[in-house]
């Protein structure tokens, strides 16, 4: 579903501006004059000065002599300016690079096929320089890879995961902004928000205090932590049993601390608008089922997608909807290993999001959702590196840890 820490190892190789580096200047003239970058992209609906400052001192904590990689799209120029000059301003190293759909379009329709599974050289020796990335979603379409084959993107997940290990190997402070959120006018239709109000709630969770998601979290954390099994039970049929006992809790609030620092691995990575606490379960004890009622896939609908688990692992998929045949034939040919296993369980905590339930699709980050998947957790500190996974956002669950009610038809209790 997300966050195998591919897209900036992808952008890498392929166009970099340099930040640092003084221009030449042009005599200027209105004569055939083309407009400049700054000129064609949309002027930022968010005051994209305060969010930079915030990213670069708080969310990320960039100090004197940190090298950091910042990758995004056009649309966000000027964020990614001032993101560029934050950095710099404190004795820090920038290098910007742009993404685009169009970008990831060309790839997989002039780049020969062959390429897809060769060695990762330039990425894995960028991977060994930031000690801090900074992405911002650049997707622009909903389907801007609809037809190209899966295999093709399985390939190029795998062929690239070794540079997502050595990121996280590092430790280096990963700060998404996005988080399947970002305010585009496809997006706003699925969520059913209009887009002026959808940008403004976006921008205001990216920009929020997070001192409460933070305390909240750690409060939350430690309740979880202490637990054994989770009972996880929804309206449209989802009943599932899973096991947590001894496994690791990871907060996405917002903030990465020193006490996150210490930590390393996946307590670097914030993933903003922010508030999430997730754990990959036990192995081999899932069991039940998880009803989907609502999602897209390649942009088109699946609904009541039904998972069956036994052992942990996926023992039968149906579903309805346009996009469910495709789906299901992609799952049925990845060969990876890890694809049929329930591979993480994550709860929103972020009390001011609220687009469910006027929404039929869920979140990752609103306060009570449940996002359950199998496939690449190892963002969420597991080993599973499969490049497919089947499972979703669920809103209005009723959670149960070792009997006890914790979340009740999607709001927190306590």
């Amino acid at each position: 579903m997300r966050r195998i820490q591919l897209s900036l190892a992808s952008a890498l190789a392929c166009v970099a501006l340099s930040s640092c580096q003084p221009q030449t200047t042009q005599p200027t003239t209105t004569e055939n004059k083309s407009p400049t970058p700054a000129e064609t992209a949309k002027k930022a609906a968010y005051d994209a000065e305060a969010v930079s400052g915030r990213i670069v001192t708080q969310v990320a904590g960039v100090k004197e002599s940190d090298i950091v990689f910042i990758d995004g799209g056009v649309r966000d120029l000027e964020l990614l300016e001032d993101l560029n000059t934050d950095v710099r301003k404190l004795g820090a190293y920038p290098l910007l690079t742009i993404s685009s759909d169009r970008l990831a379009k060309q790839y997989y329709a002039e780049v020969p096929e062959k390429y897809d599974t060769q060695s990762p050289e330039l990425g894995l020796k960028l991977a060994t320089l930031p000690t801090v990335v900074i992405t911002i979603d650049s997707n622009e379409g909903e389907a801007v890879l609809a037809d190209v084959p899966a295999a093709r993107i399985a390939n190029v997940g795998k062929t690239n995961q070794p540079v997502a290990d050595l990121f996280l190997k590092r430790n280096v402070r990963n700060v998404a902004i996005g988080n399947d959120l970002y305010p585009t006018e496809w997006r706003a239709k699925r969520f059913g928000v209009a887009l002026d109000q959808f940008t403004k709630t976006f921008w205001e969770g990216v920009n929020a205090d997070y001192s409460s998601v933070q305390t909240n979290g750690d409060r939350l954390k430690a309740q979880l932590s202490a637990g054994k099994e989770l009972h996880i039970t929804s309206p449209e049929g989802t009943d599932l049993k899973v096991r947590i006992e001894g496994r690791p809790f990871f907060v996405s609030d917002g903030i990465i601390s020193p006490e996150d620092v210490q930590k390393g691995g996946p307590a670097v990575s914030v993933y903003l608008p922010a508030g999430e606490i997730y754990t990959t379960p036990v192995a081999g004890s899932a069991e039940g089922k998880i009803v989907v009622p609502h999602d897209f896939y390649r942009g088109k609908e699946v609904t009541n997608v039904t998972i069956v688990f036994a052992g942990g692992k996926i023992t039968s998929v149906t579903g309805s909807g346009e996009g469910f045949d495709a789906m299901k034939k992609d799952y049925d040919s990845n060969t990876d290993a890890g694809k049929e296993m329930l591979s993480y369980v994550d709860f929103g905590i972020n009390p001011n999001l609220k687009l469910w339930p006027t929404s039929k699709l869920g979140n990752w980050v609103q306060a009570g959702m449940v996002s359950l998947a199998t496939g690449n957790n190892t963002w969420a500190g597991g080993d599973n590196k499969a490049t497919f996974g089947l499972g979703g956002h669920l809103g209005g669950c009723t959670v149960e840890l070792d009997g006890k009610t914790i979340i009740e038809k999607g709001e927190w209790k306590g």
